[in-house]
């Protein structure tokens, strides 16, 4: 299989420091792929290094005609690996094949098309702004803005769509004239690697601008964290793991970018169809498994209408294919690990104990032996402040939960929570539709079964799912500082 394993440090494709690597497992099948570099503190050292001198020294962060070639040049090496890279992503990720095709194909060709979206968004950006003349003493002074770049970003990424989060940090930090160390999440190091190969081998994109890490160890991500070299952190992971890189940062007053954790909500009101929306969420619960912090895992409907859902959601599931991830057939692949395996059904059990209904699933598939699968769930009669309608499980578990009392009921419960990155609301009424979403907080919001997910779309979460945003206009002057200028008139 195409691949590398090699760290990019310095423009330089290279080993970890003492030949360190570690294994690197297909979840579908629990056999190792192979390896990838284990990098040391000092390669993070090393790396922070080379993106301090590329950004201080070069004229990189200037000139923006510049980057925007290397960005087209980056994108079209990604186009001419599109194919290799589809194979390494559904091999290394779990991910289902048909996930990487298309607009909508977040493991691979929809954030591959978001470099080029950013190259071009460059074309006609606006990096100053004239704020006009005051008069003082007689003396006339223009003022104005100009948005330069942050310096060095270190960008740390999960697993569950790591094609998607990379190109998402990097591309933007680029264009925005950054120097970046991106260290990729060690349940998928191909996936970081690739890139840094790609950029090596086919682009004109300086040495030490982009320098690309994979670690089984904690601490070269605490080296990022705390350098006094690195100007932002851009993290995309556990709320409990953002929580200490927020807390790492302080000292330093790094500038940090958090996407984090979810628990969305999927809202039927009571003029909706149950049937369709329940059918929508269950469906929607297994992609990739569950494993994405914006799925809405809560199905908030009527209470009057809750048997139907659970019944309407056990339906869908029974008709959804799940197994190989490289059949295209195939709707829903492994989880990431056995770990995660084992944590997601210690939530189920532990939930049907403490009163949820088990209406399907809850348990490794009998004609699954091999594999980290794990059948589509649904439980019903969940309470709102039941740890599995509050904790995240990243995992395919719908809990249904049904309410009395109408709209502020519903948004009451959604908002109950401490996260706030996603949800959906269906209603017959278009209007009553939007009234409920704009008082539920979250990031972003579905109306009637919207898509929001494209290149121009900010993303990102209120409350404990985080801070920022990233994507689109607003994700990319996240990657900016504004300085403002003053001079005399003559």
């Amino acid at each position: 299989m195409w691949h590398e394993e090699r760290l990019m440090i310095d423009g330089q494709l290279r080993p970890a420091g003492g030949d360190g690597v570690f294994e690197t497992v297909n979840p579908a099948t629990e056999e190792v792929l192979g390896v990838a570099a284990n990098a040391t503190d000092a390669d993070a050292d090393a790396a922070v290094a080379a993106a301090r001198r590329a950004f201080d020294n070069t004229d990189w962060s200037r000139d923006h005609e510049f980057r925007a070639h290397c960005l087209r040049q980056f994108h079209a090496a990604l186009e001419r690996h599109l194919e290799e890279m589809r194979e390494l992503t559904v091999a290394e990720v779990g991910a289902p094949v048909m996930l990487t095709y298309g607009a909508f194909g977040a493991q691979l060709e929809a954030p591959v098309g978001m470099v080029k979206w950013v190259a071009d968004m460059m074309d006609g950006y606006e990096w100053s702004e004239e704020l006009g003349v005051v008069e003082l003493n007689g003396v006339v002074h223009r003022r104005w803005i100009e948005r330069e770049a942050l310096g060095v970003v270190a960008a740390i990424t999960a697993y569950n769509f790591p094609v998607q989060l990379n190109l998402a940090k990097l591309a933007p930090s680029l264009a925005a004239g950054n120097t970046v160390v991106l260290k990729g999440a060690p349940d998928t190091p191909w996936s970081a690697l690739a890139l840094g190969r790609l950029i090596a081998t086919e682009t004109d994109i300086p040495p030490g601008v982009v320098n690309i890490l994979t670690s089984a160890e904690n601490s070269v991500g605490e080296v990022l964290t705390t350098h006094p070299d690195v100007d932002m952190v851009t993290f995309t992971g556990s709320t409990a793991t953002g929580r200490k890189i927020m807390a790492a940062a302080s000292a330093t007053v790094k500038k940090t970018f958090l996407e984090l954790g979810g628990k969305s909500a999927f809202v039927v009101l009571d003029d909706a169809d149950v049937e369709a929306a329940a059918a929508m969420n269950s469906f929607i619960v297994c992609t990739h498994a569950g494993q994405g912090c914006s799925i809405p895992t809560r199905l908030l409907v009527p209470a009057a209408m809750a048997d139907t859902a659970a019944d309407v959601a056990a339906s869908t599931l029974a008709n959804l294919s799940y197994g190989d991830p490289a059949d295209r057939a195939t709707m829903m692949g492994p989880l990431i690990n056995a770990r995660q395996r084992d944590k997601v059904h210690k939530m189920v059990t532990d939930a049907i104990e403490q009163g949820a209904n088990l209406v399907t699933g809850g348990k490794r598939p009998d004609d699954q032996p091999v594999g980290y699968y794990y059948e589509p769930t649904v439980l019903a009669g969940v309470d709102e402040n039941d740890p599995i309608a509050q904790q995240e499980v990243f995992g395919p578990v719908l809990s249904i939960i049904g309410y009395e009392g109408g709209d502020d009921e519903a948004v009451r419960i959604a908002n109950n929570s401490i996260y706030g990155l996603s949800g959906s609301v269906n209603s017959a009424d278009p209007e009553r539709a939007r009234a409920v979403a704009r008082r539920i907080r979250s990031g972003t919001m579905s109306v009637n079964g919207g898509l929001y997910y494209a290149p121009d779309a900010p993303f990102g979460g209120y409350k404990q799912s985080g801070n920022g945003r990233e994507m689109g206009v607003a994700g990319f002057e996240e990657l900016l500082e504004i300085k403002t200028l003053a001079e005399p008139v003559a």
